[in-house]
């Protein structure tokens, strides 16, 4: 097979369809959106959820209970393997760890994942650690200091 050989398979490729072009074309006159009214106009439609002035479900629905997002406490995830661009014995920052561009955004601390090896011995400071990044640190040599 040769790349000028290629062609699309049946039915992939089809002609757009050309409203508003006579009788003939199955699409002439008023184009596919029947006669007058509010989605025959230019720019016109509702938004989604419009149900024509009556009240729309989602403000008709009840809402209840508590919801935490607004509230939660949000971490920025950093595995174990991207501490390896660091260098040995060195004290590690969650400044630091936004220096090297590993996270983009603090949020309200670090937390790290046990997500990979490390080569390391470092001594990581972050606001939270899982077991296995705990043990993979300090089974490196390194120290984990929660800040």
């Amino acid at each position: 097979m040769k790349l000028f050989e290629l062609k699309p398979s049946v039915g992939a490729k089809t002609e757009p369809k050309r409203k508003g072009r006579g009788p003939g074309s199955g699409n002439g006159k008023t184009a596919g959106k029947g006669h007058k009214g509010q989605n025959a106009r230019a720019g016109g439609g509702v938004r989604p959820g419009f149900e024509g002035g009556q009240m729309p479900l989602y403000m008709r629905i009840p809402k209840r209970g508590f919801n935490n997002k607004e509230f939660a406490t949000v971490y920025a995830e950093v595995k174990i393997s991207q501490l390896n661009v660091f260098e040995d014995n060195q004290v590690v920052t969650q400044d630091m760890i936004m220096e090297k561009g590993i996270i983009k955004k603090l949020h309200d601390g670090i937390v790290i994942l046990g997500n990979g090896e490390l080569t390391k011995k470092l001594t990581v400071q972050a606001a939270k650690f899982t077991k296995t990044a705990s043990e993979k640190i300090e089974a490196a040599g390194g120290k984990v200091e929660v800040v």
